[in-house]
Order: C-alpha cells, then structure tokens, then sequence
C-alpha cells in the first residue's frame, strides 16, 4: 500500500500554510533565537500530512496541534514544541547546583531539579588533602564526612547511565560543598550556558550559575586559576567543611552585615528578573542593577515590592537589550 502526500491547499489558508512551513526552514536550537517562534496550546502549526509530530504536539484535523506553550522546533520533518517552563534538560558537562538527598553504598544520591535524581559515585571525588589514589573502604564509613543529606554542593555531569541518570564528579577544587551564602532557584531556561558560570560582582559577592536553574549567591573569595588544582594552593579540606568562613574581626565564623545585605540585594534582583521571566545573563546586567538599587536608596525588602520591581526589571529590560 502506498501512501500519498496532498499538496498545500490553494486560496488564503495554503498561503498562509506555505509561509508557516517557509518560516521553519531553520531549526530554533537557541530559546532567544531571533527566528524562534512562540506558540500557545491549541494552536494549529502544520499539516500533519507533510510534518511528524513530535513532543509538545498532537494531530487533530489533520493539523498538528501544540499542547503546550513555548517554542517551535523543527528537525527536518519532525515539528515539536519546547516548553518555556519544564524540568532542567542535561547535558554532558553541565555545572549544576544539587541538594543529596541519600548516601548510599559508594555513592550519593542527588537531586539535581531534573527529571529524576542524579549520582555522584565515591570515586568521583577529591579526598582532602588531595590525595590521587583508589579509594578504599575506610572512606566508604567516612563518606558522611564529604557529603551528607541535606548538603548543597556544586557539581558538573559527567555522564549518563543507561536509564538515563546523571553521573556527577567534583573532580575540581572550583567543585564541591557550598557555603558562605544563600540559594536562589529560577527557571532554568533563565540560565544561558557561559564560558564560565563563576561569576564575581563589583560588590562583593560571587555567583555560580547552575544550569539546572540553582543559583549560589555567596561571599567573595579568591578562585582558583583554570586548570590549577594544586592542593598547595588551596586546602581541599575545605571542600568538605560545614562553616562559614572565619571572620577575623569578630573571630566568629560569621559573615559580617554588609556582605550579609549585599548577598540579600543580589538575591533578591535575581528573584525580580526571574519573576518577570529576564534571564540571567551577565555580570555587567546585575552590576548596573545593584548600583541602581544602592543609588535610588532602596532597601533589600523595598526590591520585591511591586512599585520598585517594575522599575528594576525596566532598567534589565533595557540594559539587556543594549546588550544585545
């Protein structure tokens, strides 16, 4: 049995079909794309007659239809929908900020904000100190030592097993437990991938951007250098330690106020641009907002009130666009 393909219909709707498909010609791998096309649920995109359907759609009418709202993706002939908000999608080499949830036998279970928990093995850690060697049973009773439930630690995936569970590794002194700061969880299609997703701001404070939506707001502290991960020049215990770190002054391992209320404002200025959907995008973008909520004399809570959130998210609005 053979199976034929009608012809766009002729008159004002197979125009407006053929422009649609002329419109697809190229594929929207990039949410911000300038070619990305949004859509809505139950809007018709295609004939199901030349096109598949794949994720985020469904024939009905002959038309594939969206079921979801977000961006359109074609691969050749397989149009699908991309949510604008969903589960974070990863990749292989992917720096994510994930909470352990279990210690198990040889490994930690962790949940990354995906689809389902990821896995970070023994092996795939450092030992303080640095050591290189083969990890033995006296460090499988003291795995409670590294990583314990309820641990935030920033990671990066490795690979993926073969019912599809991340594999993580800290396997870098950049890599490890958090500290010195506070969470803030957005959508993770605000986070674009970077060269690098550690960022320093003029004010202070530190930013690791987590891909899975995860951000980790922190005190400054010097970084190491790329590709140095010599235990002389960092102690990798600290890795693995559950304190702040030592105020001098005070000889409390505290954080002083005023880096307490700069890590406040950062983290608040991301929580208005994630609310508004502004992605998180650049040093520079955060810095002028700081300095904008410090010049108008604003307070941390003054941010979230509804007023002064609008006017942040005009001076991102605009500043991303100068950007661009």
């Amino acid at each position: 049995m053979s199976i034929l393909f009608a012809p766009f219909p002729s008159g004002p709707a197979g125009v407006a079909l053929q422009h649609s498909a002329h419109s697809m010609d190229v594929d929207d791998e990039d949410f911000g794309g300038e070619d990305a096309k949004l859509t809505s649920p139950g809007e018709p995109l295609l004939s199901s007659q030349a096109f598949m359907r794949g994720h985020g759609t469904f024939v009905e009418n002959e038309d594939v239809v969206a079921s979801l709202a977000g961006t359109i993706d074609r691969v050749n002939k397989l149009v699908s929908v991309r949510a604008l908000r969903s589960r974070y999608n990863p990749e292989v080499g992917d720096l994510i900020i994930g909470r352990i949830t279990e210690v198990g036998p040889r490994r930690w279970k962790v949940d990354a904000n995906g689809r389902q928990d990821a896995v970070l093995m023994l092996a795939s850690i450092n030992l303080p100190g640095g050591v290189q060697r083969r990890k033995l049973e006296s460090d499988e009773l003291q795995m409670r030592n590294f990583f314990e439930e309820g641990d935030l630690l920033v990671t990066e995936v490795q690979a993926f097993f073969v019912d599809g569970t991340m594999s993580l590794h800290t396997r870098s002194l950049r890599y490890g437990k958090l500290r010195n700061g506070q969470l803030v969880t957005v959508p993770p299609v605000l986070v674009r991938r970077l060269k690098s997703h550690f960022i320093a701001l003029s004010c202070d404070v530190d930013l690791i951007l987590g891909l899975n939506g995860r951000i980790w707001v922190s005190k400054h502290v010097q970084q190491p250098e790329d590709g140095a991960d010599d235990a002389g020049e960092i102690d990798a215990s600290l890795v693995y330690s559950n304190q702040n770190d030592l105020n001098i002054t005070a000889h409390l391992q505290n954080i002083d106020s005023g880096t307490r209320e700069a890590i406040a404002r950062v983290s608040n200025i991301i929580r208005v641009a994630a609310d508004r959907f502004i992605p998180v995008l650049s040093d520079t973008l955060l810095d002028a907002a700081y300095e904008w909520s410090v010049d108008e004399n604003y307070t941390v809570k003054e941010l979230l009130h509804e007023d002064v959130a609008d006017q942040l998210a005009s001076i991102l609005t605009v500043r991303l666009a100068e950007a661009q």
